[in-house]
């Protein structure tokens, strides 16, 4: 009986001690359990001291000549350079809210070092400090984005970014008591932009502005853009103008065609995109101020371009958006057939150079090019079976890293550190079969009642101890929810029945891929 129960085991996965690298700030535990992430630009990207910042930001506010706004300001799109260039030009958004109350404020800016492609984060904090104070996070509103598989907690996306940080301090001077959301977004095509933007408007209502954070055209040579060779300045402005065109005319498939077309640099272009695809027809696009960090250009230097506008308008004017039936679907559109044949074949091969060289290699090296769709931030597990046999399988729960990057990894340990197998040597790679499983991020569920067996992956955390199924696994072995969960538990080395007081489970869900069979299996 014990043998049966170690082979029914033995279709589950190790979980490999792959974690977020300790160099990297988190955020401090106080002793009210609180959760806080320090502003990690302050002193860098502006002074670190509160009597400085509002004395500049009374200056630039004082300066600000705002023209008459007919309409709530439930919007703005601000700049996010350090205050000495964009503060003047981001005055005019702040002088608009000055005084007025909202309840919330979501702050969607890039990630200018992860690709997070078709996906957002959200830190796992309750507040964020900066030398003008703590301020908390709409812990509900976050909870219910975090329903959504678009939305995951990505610590390195928010150690070092400064989209969303810089516009904090702006505000906490500007309005007295508000909620944030901090949100920093990938690189997001126009079905992504949709699916955010719905998955916003679940959280947003009258008494919540939202901020865009955006920087325009980055012209020059350090910035690898230098398309005009005459009249640079004059050029800079009809390039950032065409672009406003399109977000004044609401226009989500205008504006990304027209970024693609010109190769305009704008930063936050995926930003823009979530905030057009939730506009309310009604509302309407009000530019504040535009000015560039080079107002006179020649071929030695660089300029951005920083745009002010206010969205005026109600949130509540927006026409309800019928939610997705199967949000599985959701996750599967952003693998296409040509990624999920790249990835195979990049396990393959990796694990196939690193057996013969004992390196991993690059891509480059095994004549594959990654697709915008391999670089998801996701967890990921490789599966090797051998005549039909499990031969060995790991991987990584927690999404911290690019897909292709997961994937050669795991194949690599798959392949040569499952510590229930000898390692695979380049004699047996034929006869074996590659699966993938591309993972969503894990969210914790209230009761094990919650878990759907085919469709969620789950983990159980108890008295220490932890284990893991993907959601292949139950169906595979004909498993019911209680045979799954007491096998689960056995896993963990904990008693059999262990799951059903003082457990803890978290669910995920799986895109799984494999190649083709081999013949006379």
């Amino acid at each position: 009986m014990k043998k049966l129960i170690w082979h029914s085991v033995m279709a589950v996965l190790i979980v490999a001690g792959f974690t977020a690298c300790g160099k990297e700030p988190v955020p401090e535990k106080s002793k009210s359990s609180h959760k806080i992430m320090y502003s990690s630009l302050a002193g860098r990207w502006y002074a670190n001291d509160f009597r400085v910042l509002r004395r500049q930001f009374k200056g630039f506010i004082d300066k600000a000549k705002l023209p008459k706004l007919d309409g709530n300001v439930m919007a703005l799109l601000l700049p996010h350079a350090g205050y000495r260039w964009s503060g003047p030009t981001a005055a005019y958004g702040i002088k608009a809210i000055q005084g007025k109350k909202y309840s919330r404020v979501i702050v969607i800016g890039p990630s200018h070092s992860l690709g997070l492609y078709n996906h957002a984060s959200i830190p796992d904090i309750t507040h964020l400090e900066t030398p003008l104070g703590r301020v908390p996070l709409d812990i509900e509103a976050i909870k219910k984005l975090r329903e959504n598989s678009c939305f995951m907690n990505i610590p390195r996306a928010h150690s070092y970014e400064h989209s969303v940080q810089i516009e904090v301090p702006l505000l906490q001077y500007a309005l007295k008591d508000f909620n944030l959301v901090p949100v920093v977004i990938g690189q997001v095509n126009e079905s992504g932009c949709k699916r955010i933007a719905q998955a916003l408007l679940s959280v947003i209502d009258d008494q919540t502005l939202v901020v865009i954070s955006s920087d325009f055209t980055h012209y020059g040579r350090r910035f690898h853009y230098a398309p005009f060779k005459k009249d640079i300045s004059g050029n800079i402005r009809k390039l950032d103008m065409g672009a406003f065109k399109q977000i004044e005319n609401h226009n989500l498939t205008g504006f990304l065609n027209y970024v693609d077309k010109t190769k305009a640099t704008i930063c936050g272009r995926s930003s823009i995109g979530v905030l057009l695809a939730m506009m309310p027809v009604s509302a309407k696009v009000k530019l504040l101020k535009y000015s560039t960090s080079e107002p006179n250009m020649d071929n030695s230097k660089s300029s951005v371009s920083y745009v002010c506008a206010a969205v005026l308008g109600n949130w509540s004017k927006v026409k309800k958006i019928s939610k997705t039936k199967d949000k599985k679907s959701m996750i599967t559109e952003t693998l296409s057939a040509k990624d999920k044949k790249l990835l195979l074949e990049l396990a393959r091969k990796t694990l196939t150079y690193y057996i013969k060289n004992r390196r991993v290699p690059t891509p480059e090296q095994l004549g594959i090019t990654i697709t915008p769709g391999m670089k998801q931030i996701m967890g990921a597990f490789v599966t090797l079976h051998e005549n039909g046999r499990l031969r060995g399988c790991i991987g990584e729960i927690v999404p911290r890293r690019e897909l292709y990057k997961a994937v050669m990894g795991q194949a690599v340990n798959a392949g040569l550190r499952d510590p229930r197998f000898r390692p695979v040597t380049a004699d047996e790679l034929p006869q074996i079969d590659f699966e993938i499983s591309a993972l969503t991020p894990s969210k914790p569920v209230d009761s094990y009642k919650d878990i759907v067996i085919g469709k969620h992956g789950m983990t159980l955390s108890k008295n220490g101890r932890r284990a893991v199924f993907l959601p292949q696994v139950a169906p595979e072995q004909g498993w019911n929810l209680a045979q799954t969960l007491s096998y689960l538990a056995m896993k963990a080395r904990l008693p059999a029945d262990a799951w059903k007081h003082g457990a803890k489970f978290t669910v995920f869900e799986a895109i799984v891929f494999h190649e083709p069979k081999k013949s006379g299996k």
